[in-house]
């Protein structure tokens, strides 16, 4: 797989009826190695060991309801009282981040109402964090260390 702009992390990986599998220690299995899983995997270890998240606030592949559709986020940290504290959205690497990635976290970000957002594609990283008065991200150099 490509190396990304993220530190080097040890992955498990596993091949299943022809396919790459590596190991997501969120979802605790094997999951498909695809361009943008291998994007995922990199920003949960970076959470977890550079910016020290705990695992255990940290939800990966979920579904949510938005405007009666049924939508799909890549990366969630949960404050301590479940509020919503960070949502990422992974892309592939071949795949540049647009307006319309940035739009598309914000559409989710309606429903779920996180302080902080991150897009990535594995290669290039946008850090926001949001002023809900004025209705509008403001673009950070990183996002906050777990306190």
């Amino acid at each position: 797989m490509l190396k990304l702009n993220f530190p080097e992390y040890p992955f498990r990986f596993k091949s299943s009826e022809n396919k790459s599998l590596v190991f997501d220690e969120i979802r605790k299995k094997f999951v498909v190695l695809t361009p943008e899983e291998w994007v995922r995997l990199h920003v949960v270890q970076f959470l977890l060991k550079e910016k020290k998240y705990p695992k255990s606030l940290i939800n990966v592949e979920k579904q949510l309801k938005l405007n009666n559709t049924t939508k799909r986020y890549d990366v969630v940290i949960f404050n301590n009282d479940g509020s919503i504290f960070l949502i990422v959205e992974c892309k592939a690497p071949s795949v540049a981040i647009t307006q319309d990635t940035f739009d598309q976290i914000a559409r989710y970000n309606l429903a779920l109402k996180a302080e902080y957002l991150m897009v990535t594609n594995g290669l290039e990283h946008y850090f926001c964090q949001m002023d809900f008065e004025a209705e509008r991200y403001v673009f950070l150099k990183e996002i906050p260390n777990y306190k």
